[in-house]
């Protein structure tokens, strides 16, 4: 029986790559010294989507889980940007923590030279 994510469309399938790997480079580089679990992808069709499965502090791994289901739940097609969206759907904890996140993680990947994960960031 195929998971959850393996019926994904493409455009949510890298949203949520992308958003994966924001929230993986925060946390490998601020909370080095915290636990890391890997993300539970075990029958989901997730690990197939994201093909590296992150480890997470606790908190980042609630991050994450949060903004793959809030993403999956977007009503708006085509997505807008969270940040110009009209309807915010994350908690407002966690809101505040994707923007930290994107924050950090965006001029991370300029100096590393990920553009093409900047180019998903600023557009």
């Amino acid at each position: 029986m195929p998971g959850l994510y393996s019926r994904l469309d493409r455009k949510k399938g890298r949203d949520i790559r992308v958003l994966a790997r924001f929230v993986q480079i925060y946390c490998r580089e601020n909370h080095r010294g915290a636990e890391k679990r890997p993300l539970p992808v075990d029958g989901t069709g997730l690990g197939e989507v994201l093909g590296e499965v992150p480890e997470l502090c606790p908190g980042c791994l609630r991050l994450l889980q949060h903004g793959i289901a809030k993403r999956l739940q977007c009503p708006y097609d085509p997505k807008p940007m969270c940040k110009k969206c009209e309807t915010h759907c994350y908690a407002p904890g966690y809101r505040e923590k994707m923007r930290k996140v994107m924050r950090f993680s965006g001029p991370y990947l300029i100096r590393h030279g990920r553009l093409d994960l900047l180019i998903h960031y600023l557009f």
